[in-house]
C-alpha cells in the first residue's frame, strides 16, 4: 500500500511540475483532487470485495462443519459404507431320536443395487440382461422396469431362492450391480407323512402352520450384520461395526419318525380302500402323555405347495370336531360303577324303549345285558338306562374330568376345544343320547387323551408334543379299581362276540371301543358316517393309547368295527412289536375258558329277572 501511495505522489508531483511550468497553478490543484478521489474509491472497493469473500468462506465453513455436518456425513456414508447381512439359520425340528423332520437348506437369491446399476450403466448391456431374464424365467422388459422404477434403491430382489444352477449362472454373468444373497429355505424330509403336524414357513422363514408356527419364537434366530467402508474400487478399507448373530434353538418333538411313517401309511391305505373323505390317527405313550404319531390322510407335499388347497393343509386331528359316538360308553359305565348305580354283576333291561317320544334301540335286539355286555355289544339302550339313573350332571362331570370340552394345551395353533354343555336342566332324551356320543363334540386328540386316562387306570396326564423327561406324574381323577374293571370289560369288545374283533392283536390283550356316528350337515343328520376305534394296549399294563377315525367311508361298509378296527389292529401290532413290548395274551386254553365264561354269564343274564330298567 505504501508503494501504491508513493507512486501516486510521484504522478502528482510530475503533473504538478508540468502544470506549474505552463503557469497553471489552479488547474494543477484541481487535477490532484480528482486523482485522490479516484484512488480512494478503488481502494475501498477492493477492501469490500475481500471482506465479503472472507465472510462467505467463513459462512460456508460454518455450514459445512456445523449446520450440515450430519447431512454431509450421511452423503459420504451412502457412497462408501456397505452393510452385509449375516443370516442365522432357523432351528431344526427333530423327532425324539434326533431324526430330521424340518431343516434349513442354504439357497441364493438374485438381488440388484439399482443405484450401482445406473452408475455403471450396466442396463446398456442388452445381451447380459437378456441372458439373466431368460435364466430367471421372466421377461427382459419386466426385469429392467423393476430396476428403473427404483433408481435410487440400494436393494431389490430380482428372484428369490433360485436353484444352484441359476445362481451360478447369474454369478458368472458379472452384471455390475447384480449379486447373490444367501438365504435359507425349509426342507421337509418326510414330505407328506408329517406335513399336517410340522406345517411350513413362508419364503422369509416365518412359521405359518403347525409346529413351525407354534414354536416360531424358539425356532427363529437373530440375524447379524457387518458394516464396512469401501474405496472407489469396491475394496474394503475399514470395518465400522459388527452385530453378532444368534442361532436359533432346535425343537425336539415327542414324535417317533418311524411310528409316524407307519401310522400315515396305514391311514392313507384305509382312506383309499374305503373311498373315505379323510382319515386320522393319533398314538400316545400312556406313561408320559407324549404324542408318538399324529397323521392325517389325504396329505400334501410341504416342499411344493403350488395349487394345494387350504382345506388339505389343516391338521384334522386338532381342528375337526365330531360327535364321538359309542367311544364314550366306557365313561358312562365308569360313572355308573363309581356312583354305585350298578356293579360288575348287574343286569340291565335292554329292550327298546321310548324317551320323550323318541325310541332308543340297538342295532341288534338284546333283551338283557350285563354291564360288560353293554360295552361288548355297544348297547345304546343299556347306557341310556345308566345315564337316566344318575344325576343329570354326573356324566358331564366325568366327561369333563376326561378332558372333553377342554383344549389339550398341546401348543398347536388352531386346536379346537370341542363342545360339552354344562347346564342345569337336561331333557331326558338329551341325557340318553349324550351317553352314546351325541350332543357333544370332540377332536381325535381329545378322544385319545381320554383313553390315556383310562389306560393309566384313572390318572389324568397332560399330553405333550415335545419330548418329556422325566415323565409327568399326573393327577388321579377316577378310582383305580373302577377304571381297571372298565378296561377289563373293554377287552371283551375285541373278543369273539364283540363288535371290534377286527381290532384284536395277536399275542396281546387290547381294550377297545368302536363307534359309529352320523354326520351333521346344515343342522340335520344325514346318511354319512364316521367310523371310530379307540383303545389301549397291552390291556394288562397299558403302554399305548390309539384313536383311529375314518371320515365318511363310501365303499359300502361304515361301522367302526368293520372300517377303523382293522386299522387299529395293524397300527397297534406294529407299535407293540417294534417297541419290544412283552406279549400279555392269554394262552389258548385261558382264552377259550374266558370266552366260555362270558357266554355263560350272558346266558345267566338272560335268565335273571332282577335288572335295572
Amino acid at each position: 500500500m505504501a508503494i501504491f501511495n508513493k507512486k501516486n505522489d510521484r504522478q502528482a508531483a510530475q503533473l504538478n511540475s508540468k502544470t506549474v511550468a505552463k503557469g497553471g497553478t489552479k488547474n494543477a490543484v484541481k487535477n490532484v483532487a480528482v486523482i485522490d478521489t479516484f484512488v480512494s474509491w478503488r481502494y475501498w472497493t477492493v477492501i469490500a470485495v475481500i471482506l465479503i469473500s472472507m465472510a462467505s468462506l467463513v459462512a460456508t465453513a460454518v455450514d459445512v462443519q456445523i449446520s450440515s455436518a450430519d447431512k454431509m456425513n450421511q452423503e459420504a456414508d451412502k457412497r462408501s459404507l456397505r452393510t452385509q447381512a449375516i443370516h442365522s439359520s432357523r432351528g431344526m425340528i427333530l423327532d425324539r431320536n434326533g431324526q430330521w423332520l424340518s431343516v434349513s437348506v442354504q439357497m441364493f437369491s438374485v438381488v440388484a443395487d439399482p443405484k450401482v446399476v445406473f452408475e455403471k450403466g450396466s442396463l446398456q448391456d442388452q445381451e447380459r440382461w437378456k441372458a439373466l431374464s431368460d435364466a430367471l424365467g421372466v421377461s427382459n422388459k419386466s426385469l429392467k422396469d423393476k430396476i428403473s422404477k427404483n433408481p435410487n434403491s440400494r436393494f431389490l430382489y430380482l428372484a428369490r431362492q433360485v436353484t444352484p444352477s441359476v445362481a451360478n449362472y447369474a454369478r458368472e454373468l458379472k452384471i455390475p450391480g447384480v449379486t447373490l444373497q444367501t438365504e435359507f429355505r425349509r426342507f421337509y424330509p418326510k414330505v407328506e407323512e408329517t406335513a399336517h403336524l410340522i406345517g411350513y414357513t413362508n419364503i422369509d422363514g416365518e412359521g405359518i402352520e403347525g409346529i413351525e408356527k407354534s414354536f416360531d419364537k424358539l425356532l427363529i434366530g437373530q440375524d447379524g450384520s457387518r458394516t464396512y467402508r469401501k474405496d472407489r474400487y469396491g475394496n474394503m478399507v475399514e470395518a465400522v461395526d459388527d452385530t453378532k448373530k444368534y442361532d436359533a434353538h432346535n425343537v425336539t418333538l415327542s414324535i417317533d419318525e418311524q411310528l409316524q411313517s407307519m401310522v400315515y401309511r396305514q391311514i392313507k391305505e384305509a382312506v383309499a380302500e374305503n373311498k373315505a373323505e379323510s382319515g386320522t390317527a393319533v398314538l400316545v405313550d400312556i406313561r408320559t402323555g407324549e404324542v408318538l404319531a399324529m397323521a392325517n390322510a389325504p396329505s400334501y407335499n410341504p416342499n411344493n405347495r403350488t395349487n394345494v388347497k387350504a382345506d388339505l393343509m389343516r391338521n384334522r386331528a386338532i381342528t375337526d370336531t365330531f360327535e364321538p359316538g359309542s367311544t364314550v360308553k366306557p365313561f358312562v359305565v365308569l360313572t355308573a360303577l363309581q356312583r354305585g348305580i350298578v356293579n360288575k354283576n348287574s343286569v340291565l333291561n335292554t329292550v327298546p324303549f321310548k324317551v320323550n317320544g323318541h325310541t332308543i334301540r340297538d342295532v341288534a335286539r338284546y333283551d338283557k345285558l350285563s354291564v360288560a355286555g353293554i360295552l361288548q355289544k355297544s348297547s345304546n339302550v343299556g347306557v341310556s338306562h345308566l345315564a337316566l339313573a344318575m344325576p343329570p350332571n354326573a356324566l358331564i362331570e366325568t366327561y369333563s374330568k376326561a378332558g372333553f370340552g377342554q383344549p389339550t394345551n398341546l401348543g398347536l395353533i388352531g386346536e379346537q376345544r370341542g363342545q360339552l354343555q354344562d347346564r342345569k336342566r337336561w331333557a331326558d332324551i338329551e341325557r340318553a343320547t349324550i351317553s352314546y356320543g351325541y350332543g357333544l363334540t370332540v377332536t381325535p386328540l381329545q378322544l385319545v387323551r381320554a383313553y390315556v386316562t383310562l389306560g393309566s387306570f384313572g390318572v389324568y396326564r397332560p399330553l405333550s408334543i415335545t419330548k418329556v423327561d422325566p415323565p409327568v406324574l399326573g393327577t388321579r381323577v377316577f378310582s383305580e379299581k373302577t377304571t381297571r374293571d372298565v378296561v377289563e370289560m373293554m377287552e371283551t369288545v375285541a373278543l369273539p362276540g364283540g363288535g371290534g374283533i377286527a381290532a384284536a392283536v395277536k399275542g396281546y390283550r387290547v381294550a377297545i371301543k368302536t363307534g359309529t356316528a352320523k354326520k351333521i350337515e346344515n343342522g340335520k343328520y344325514v346318511d354319512k358316517y364316521i367310523a371310530y376305534t379307540a383303545g389301549v394296549a397291552p390291556a394288562s399294563n397299558p403302554r399305548y393309547a390309539l384313536v383311529v377315525l375314518i371320515n365318511e367311508p363310501k365303499a359300502g361298509k361304515y361301522y367302526g368295527g368293520a372300517i377303523s378296527a382293522p386299522v387299529f389292529s395293524k397300527i397297534m401290532e406294529h407299535t407293540l412289536r417294534s417297541q419290544n413290548v412283552k406279549p400279555d395274551a392269554l394262552s389258548s386254553e385261558e382264552m377259550a375258558a374266558r370266552v366260555i365264561r362270558l357266554d355263560q354269564q350272558q346266558s345267566a343274564v338272560s335268565n335273571q329277572s332282577n335288572h335295572i330298567n
